[in-house]
């Protein structure tokens, strides 16, 4: 799934129905390519620790591919790079 400008209060509830209405299978490992991502804020972060809940909790998992350094810097500050698997690119992601 690719995310496209700014995942923030006002757009983090699509992702979010979005990520929901994915069947998720045990094993599997739905990829977010956050490489067109432009803003986002603590919404934003929310539902990405709501995606990678969702995902754990069908047996799944959740990566994120080409994650903005304006982004990775706050993952890094709040840690959260220590439990999201982070790759430089969507192909890296899905090998």
């Amino acid at each position: 799934m690719e995310i496209v400008g700014d995942l923030d209060y006002a757009h983090a509830p699509e992702l979010r129905r979005e990520l929901d209405a994915l069947v998720l299978r045990p094993g599997e490992r739905p990829v977010l390519d956050l490489s067109g991502m432009t803003f986002c804020d603590s919404s934003g972060i929310t539902a990405m620790i709501a995606a990678r809940s969702r995902a754990e909790a069908s047996g799944a998992g959740c990566a994120f591919a080409a994650v903005p350094d304006f982004t990775l810097r706050v993952l890094r500050i709040a840690g959260l790079d220590q439990i999201f698997p982070l790759y430089p690119d969507r192909a890296s992601a899905t090998a």
